[in-house]
């Protein structure tokens, strides 16, 4: 007979057919003392809480059957510790009473809360992990973007969102590769080969749906199983939906916050005169009170001027594709005048959707001109007689000097005569003042300034350059 190792028990109680302790004995590696004191009493005083019952069962099945199933219990010791023993009772023969065998399950019960622990936690991850996948589910489904997965072995559709459905009718298992132009497939190949060796890549213009519409491609490899596959973005180079084309260059204007800044007014308008966006500066020269009651009414409502109207603009700029320096009166709700210049620019070339105006105020240089005798369409020497004569007799002057100076010497110095004496009629008009004076002339004071020293009209320029 081969030797076997013999497991000891961990706890042995020697038991009367009343469940009292005659004797009890402890396995070495238990860390107890003073088991005597359990000698006499009953079994079931000796368990925790609960366990009572549990002590109840294993007697009646063992008096019963002489034998009890194995049931684990809270074994409290004398010095207050606490261990889970699974205890199988045998009944001895005739009046010898019972004998209870243990064996520590405090390792088991420490794996077992383990796996309890583990179970709950994978649990968690897995609610976790569904919750990803339905935010993931529902920002896939309501991009604006079409969105596409595909099988990285044969390029065929594994999913594709609302926006692929509805605009390019791309659909589960279809293949994509048929749908681009053959002219397209090997850029297409390079992007996705560079995006598997280098992790992304450049995106690329494909053309795809029944009218071959031009997209902007990018993509980005994602592990999946039983393959590797790829997420396609397709965004439109030119809008799709040409209805609501305005009304999303209403929405989506760029540098929107710097146009807001703006001190000059700007709108933007369709090509029927309707405005689209405005901003604060042509609130104010209208003197509207909010946007809303500004966006959606056509611009000529505020344009009065006969021959100068919205109708006038917008054939001018079909015509040239824009318009610079367009004089016209703005009417305000607040029946407020107001001479304006009006720059504009479709914004395309040839097919333009909508329009951009820059309108600037003008009236405070007209009116500076008015109080003075003439206005901005008149030169200064149609309105003074003197003035215009004293400036003939000097290129009168000049023209004697023909033979003995080259032509590009009497142009500039022409230049120069003509420059001055309009610069000495502005400053006359406008009493001296250097800021009305600049205005009169289209000059910015730094130019002014610069020209005024040299001529020799003001001594005092450069320093007033210096201070600005």
């Amino acid at each position: 007979m081969s030797s076997a190792t013999i497991s000891r028990p961990d706890v042995t109680l020697i038991l009367d057919l009343d469940g009292i302790i005659r004797g009890a004995t402890l396995a070495d590696g238990l860390p107890v003392e003073g088991i005597d004191s359990w000698v006499g009493r009953p079994w079931m005083e000796t368990v925790a809480e609960g366990g009572g019952d549990k002590v109840q069962r294993i007697l009646q099945d063992v008096r019963t059957n002489g034998v009890s199933a194995f049931r684990t219990i809270n074994q409290r010791f004398p010095n207050g510790l606490e261990l889970p023993v699974e205890y199988s009772t045998i009944r001895l023969g005739g009046d010898g009473g019972i004998i209870a065998i243990g064996k520590n399950q405090q390792t088991v019960s420490e794996l077992q809360g383990r796996l309890i622990a583990a179970q709950q936690a994978r649990e968690q991850d897995y609610w976790k992990l569904r919750e990803v996948e339905t935010r993931y589910r529902l920002l896939f489904d309501t991009s604006s973007e079409v969105v596409l997965l595909i099988r990285a072995d044969g390029f065929r559709v594994v999913e594709a969102n609302l926006a692929a459905l509805r605009i390019l009718n791309l659909t589960p298992g279809q293949d994509l590769l048929p749908e681009l132009p053959t002219t397209e497939h090997d850029a297409f190949r390079a992007m996705l080969s560079r995006v598997t060796t280098q992790g992304r890549a450049p995106g690329i213009v494909v053309h795809l749906g029944q009218d071959r519409g031009a997209w902007t491609m990018r993509a980005s490899q994602m592990s999946s199983e039983p393959g590797n596959v790829f997420l396609l973005q397709l965004s439109p180079l030119m809008a799709i939906d040409k209805p609501n084309h305005q009304r999303a260059l209403a929405t989506r204007l760029p540098v929107e916050n710097l146009l807001d800044r703006l001190p000059d007014a700007f709108v933007v308008i369709d090509r029927e005169g309707i405005v689209l966006s405005a901003n604060p500066a042509f609130l104010d020269l209208i003197q509207a009170g909010s946007a809303g009651g500004v966006i959606g009414k056509p611009l000529g409502r505020w344009l009065s001027r006969p021959g100068a109207d919205i109708a006038v603009l917008l054939a001018t700029v079909q015509r040239h594709r824009m318009v610079r320096l367009f004089s016209t009166t703005l009417q305000g709700d607040l029946s407020n005048e107001v001479e304006v210049e009006i720059s504009a620019a479709g914004d395309l070339d040839d097919d333009w959707h909508c329009v951009g105006l820059l309108i600037r105020d003008v009236s405070r240089r007209i009116s500076l001109g008015a109080g003075h005798g003439f206005s901005p369409a008149v030169r200064p020497a149609q309105v003074d007689t003197g003035e215009g004569q004293t400036l003939l007799a000097a290129l009168g002057a000049m023209a004697d000097s023909l033979g003995h100076t080259s032509l590009p010497v009497l142009v500039k110095e022409t230049v120069g005569l003509v420059e001055r004496h309009y610069i000495e009629a502005a400053l006359d008009r406008a009493d001296g003042n250097r800021t009305a004076t600049a205005e009169l002339l289209g000059l910015s004071r730094q130019s002014l300034y610069m020209k005024l020293n040299r001529y020799g009209l003001d001594t005092e320029s450069m320093a007033a350059l210096d201070v600005v």
